[in-house]
């Protein structure tokens, strides 16, 4: 079996997962988080689910301060293209 294409569209199950996954420990990140999910998950590709979950790997506080653009990196991380875009889109959910 092999993976879907990053550019197709997630299936539902899939997204389940990742919704599961997505819940943090700081309310704060949650609210984008939710709000990002109800933008854009009709829309969402395998290729941003797996760059959001690749944001979900970071500590709450480190996602926060990107969130909220207090840092535009983290020390250690190194965020591809694909994550960088998905946090364009979780920033611009408000």
């Amino acid at each position: 079996m092999h993976a879907p294409a990053a550019n197709s569209p997630i299936d539902e199950r899939a997204l389940s997962k990742l919704r599961w996954r997505c819940r943090r420990g700081l309310l704060e990140n949650d609210l984008f988080i939710e709000r990002f999910f109800n933008r854009y998950a009709s829309q969402l590709t395998n290729g941003q689910a797996d760059a959001l979950a690749e944001l979900m790997d970071l500590s709450d506080n480190d996602l926060l301060d990107l969130l909220l653009g207090r840092k535009s990196e983290v020390q250690g991380v190194v965020l591809g293209d694909a994550c960088r875009e998905v946090l364009a889109l979780l920033r611009n959910t408000h």
